[in-house]
């Protein structure tokens, strides 16, 4: 937890109200978003029990296992699954763009936009891949078969739980995740994980305060858990005597009473669901009424990239994702994960002031007033003479920079600036920078106006930018070293053959 993050939650305490730690919004919101609240069976690895899902707040449409023990009944409830939000998602994948070329790359195409799927924590999300890993491999024909679209749906959320992983993307998103973003509560992070309190602390209703509506959420009966897990005494209390009841009147073979049983549990399990429904879209208006941050956009466009190319590999008939990623593969990926993960951050950095003071405050970055500019200064110890302005910084904050550190303005990103000389703070003065511009100036030894910052400006540096990183260099998948496992090997199934030994075994 951060400096700032633990001041904010001091003084969300005091006040009795979330306090914002964000001035933008870091994340995309779409204008049609598909909401996703499933609940799991107690005790089961993926045994979907109910779910609500849709796009419009007014109109969920509820899913109900009445046996989540029956496989067929859990493929069933993938297959109906699958009827929302496969459509959902093609929907997207017929509107394109033409994207120019430049360089040697040709004009592309890619959706003009992408879907979205909000869930209501990170445990919705942990099973919407379980549920994608336990359909993605399912077969339309010969034994066991399900309907087509049930792989179609696995597919889809496996490759959107696995973009979740990757910092800013947006096609499937938390709303706890967003919301602690932007806001701190008084509360410890295990507590924020409630979406119920969570929301309580941001927007509590009239007449009460954060920690108020936040201990009134704590009720089990006024707001269910968010999911996938259910209440213990819901589940001991009423969800196993209406499962009961239904095994029973299926068992009678009384149609009439089947269905009664059904309607019962539809009803007592739409009684757990509706709040985190409303609890949803909620946190969806909230975070509406931010800004969106200068790179949200840009963020977007690679999930749309990102969604075209699952898309084609869906089109192209590819194999579905492996169970397991191979050692280079894995490598690679994690190198990539953390390659986006520091453009993420520098990205909100820039986007947002008061993300920007983090660093301020452990020396990743100052800011200060311009005291002093050379718009017209030239370089000319090389063949030929480059402009290459130099500005004094005055600033009250730590300088942690040595001599010919490159820093980056968040107000001109494509300008490198030198460090050359740093007067640090001493008997209550402030620290003076000395830096020399270059680049985003034009190719002429005068500076545009706007270029360069003018005396009287406040501007800030950093250490850190968002630029392009060369990926490291990995051995392709078949020179893998032996130290991880070398070079992968085709499957090969071996029927098997049973032996004379094991006959004498015991269990035999």
């Amino acid at each position: 937890m951060s400096t700032l993050v633990s001041l904010a939650r001091a003084q969300a305490v005091d006040v009795g109200r979330a306090q914002p730690v964000a001035t933008v919004r870091h994340v995309h919101l779409s204008g049609r978003p598909m909401m996703f609240v499933p609940l799991a069976l107690a005790g089961e690895a993926c045994a979907p029990l109910a779910a609500m899902v849709g796009d419009h707040p007014r109109a969920p449409q509820l899913l109900v296992v009445t046996q989540p023990r029956n496989r067929t009944q859990r493929f069933g409830f993938a297959a109906e699954l699958a009827d929302i939000v496969v459509p959902y998602i093609e929907g997207y994948l017929g509107d394109v763009e033409i994207l120019p070329g430049s360089g040697r790359r040709e004009p592309r195409t890619r959706c003009a936009d992408a879907p979205q799927i909000l869930m209501p924590n990170r445990a919705g999300v942990s099973f919407a891949r379980l549920l994608g890993r336990s359909t993605r491999f399912r077969r339309a024909e010969g034994d066991y078969a399900v309907p087509a679209t049930v792989p179609v749906l696995g597919r889809w959320l496996t490759f959107l739980a696995e973009r979740a992983e990757y910092p800013g993307s947006c096609l499937m998103l938390a709303a706890t995740d967003m919301l602690t973003m932007h806001w701190a509560t008084g509360q410890s992070p295990v507590e924020d994980l409630n979406l119920a309190a969570l929301l309580g602390w941001i927007d509590p209703p009239d007449g009460r305060t954060g920690p108020e509506a936040a201990l009134a959420a704590e009720d089990p009966v006024r707001w269910p858990p968010a999911g996938p897990a259910t209440d213990p005494t819901f589940d001991n209390e009423v969800l196993a005597r209406l499962i009961a009841a239904g095994n029973q009147a299926a068992a009678s073979g009384d149609d009439r009473a089947e269905r009664r049983a059904r309607v019962a549990l539809e009803q007592a399990l739409a009684s757990q669901l509706a709040p985190t429904w409303r609890l949803l879209w909620r946190a969806a208006d909230l975070l509406r009424g931010l800004p969106p941050g200068g790179h949200v956009a840009a963020r977007w466009d690679a999930d749309k990239d990102a969604v075209t190319w699952h898309a084609g590999q869906l089109r192209d008939g590819g194999p579905p994702q492996p169970r397991r990623d191979s050692a280079v593969t894995a490598a690679r990926r994690l190198a990539r994960l953390e390659r986006v993960q520091a453009a993420c951050a520098a990205q909100r950095a820039f986007d947002d002031p008061l993300v920007m003071a983090e660093h301020r405050l452990t020396g990743e970055a100052f800011a200060g007033e311009v005291v002093a500019v050379e718009p017209g200064r030239l370089d000319t110890s090389g063949r030929r003479a480059k402009l290459r302005p130099r500005v004094t910084v005055r600033t009250w904050d730590p300088v942690l920079v040595d001599e010919g550190a490159a820093l980056i303005s968040p107000a001109r990103p494509r300008q490198d600036a030198r460090v050359v000389s740093v007067a640090n703070a001493a008997d209550g003065q402030p620290a003076q920078v000395v830096l020399e511009l270059a680049g985003g100036m034009g190719h002429g030894r005068t500076a545009p106006a706007g270029t360069i910052p003018e005396v009287g400006d406040f501007d800030c540096y950093a250490t850190f930018s968002d630029g392009y990183q060369p990926p490291p260099a990995f051995p392709e998948l078949e020179q893998t070293p032996w130290t991880h496992g070398g070079p992968p090997v085709p499957y090969q199934p071996v029927p098997y053959q049973p032996t004379d030994e094991e006959a004498q075994e015991e269990w035999s």
